[in-house]
């Protein structure tokens, strides 16, 4: 942490806001490593949820904070899993969920959202109880299904960037905020590079190796 001060004072900045901007930067570079299906993007993710986590336990956003200890452990589980398919197939391929289990999936992220807001709202004086732990619900479930390589995960990734933005504005988070507005221009495109790449491949369904 005195690394970190010593570089956010050479910068005029407080140590939180160069953690986010850290956040923001290998952010970025983790999104657009995914969009084109480089392994690479682990790496980088693992970094940006480490200094994310500092930041916003910081202002009292404890869902979302717990969330990136998550992300880091999900962020080697899927290195693993992206490392073993490659090895499989030679690439990253694309794969897509059953109707049955997008609409298990569904029901289980707004359930754990509710049901994680409302110990928020009553246990702790976390600033926006119910969007923190509905973002932090969606999220655990779209990291998951990426390092499954469902396409759905951008979808889930498009709606948390949807709600994100405004509350990390309301909290004083510009660089988080502008992070996001970043992360739901990627996750569009990332939905569309893997559309494309699900076509010209083998199309396939397959039972989900995440039980559901």
């Amino acid at each position: 942490m005195e690394t970190v001060r010593s570089i956010a004072a050479s910068l005029g900045l407080t140590p939180m806001e160069a953690l986010e901007y850290l956040a923001f930067a290998l952010g970025v570079v983790n999104v657009a490593l995914i969009v084109r299906r480089s392994i690479w993007n682990y790496a980088f993710g693992i970094g940006s949820v480490t200094a994310a986590l500092f930041v916003l336990f910081s202002g009292r956003l404890y869902s979302e904070a717990g969330l990136q200890v998550f992300f880091i452990a999900v962020n080697v589980y899927g290195w693993m899993k992206w490392t073993a398919a490659r090895h499989e197939a030679g690439r990253i391929v694309v794969l897509l969920m059953t109707p049955r289990q997008r609409i298990v999936w569904s029901c289980g992220i707004a359930a754990a959202g509710l049901a994680l807001g409302g110990a928020m709202d009553q246990f702790t004086n976390a600033a926006a109880p119910y969007p923190d732990a509905l973002i932090a619900s969606a999220s655990i479930a779209a990291q998951i299904l990426l390092a499954q390589r469902r396409l759905e995960n951008w979808v889930l990734w498009i709606l948390v960037d949807l709600v994100a933005v405004p509350l990390y504005l309301s909290r004083g988070f510009e660089p988080l905020a502008a992070l996001y507005a970043i992360f739901f221009a990627l996750s569009v495109a990332g939905l569309i590079a893997w559309r494309r790449a699900l076509k010209e491949g083998a199309p396939e369904r397959e039972r989900p190796a995440v039980p559901v």
